[in-house]
């Protein structure tokens, strides 16, 4: 006999849904009153801790150099709308 799981609660709701219950818990909190947006070096330390709870083996970009380039590419880009930035 074979069970499926069928899905609950939010799981079950249509992502549109989804994406506005969650763009509501974003909106709570007033822009001035969110810590990183208020602090740099604090999200910068937050970003180190985060990066400190994970072995140096088991971080991608410090075991695949080629992905660390790919994804500085990438956020460059992002950053400049897209455009290829010009080397020196």
């Amino acid at each position: 006999m074979e069970t499926t799981k069928k899905a609950r609660g939010f799981a079950s709701m249509d992502p549109e849904k989804q994406r506005a219950i969650a763009r509501k818990g974003g909106e709570s909190v007033p822009r001035e009153k969110r810590s990183f947006s208020q602090n740099a070096e604090l999200a910068a330390e937050a970003g180190r801790k985060g990066g400190r709870s994970v072995s140096p083996a088991n971080r991608s970009f410090a075991r695949d150099k080629d992905l660390a380039k790919t994804a500085g590419r990438k956020g460059g880009r992002a950053a400049h709308g897209g455009a290829e930035i010009e080397r020196r």
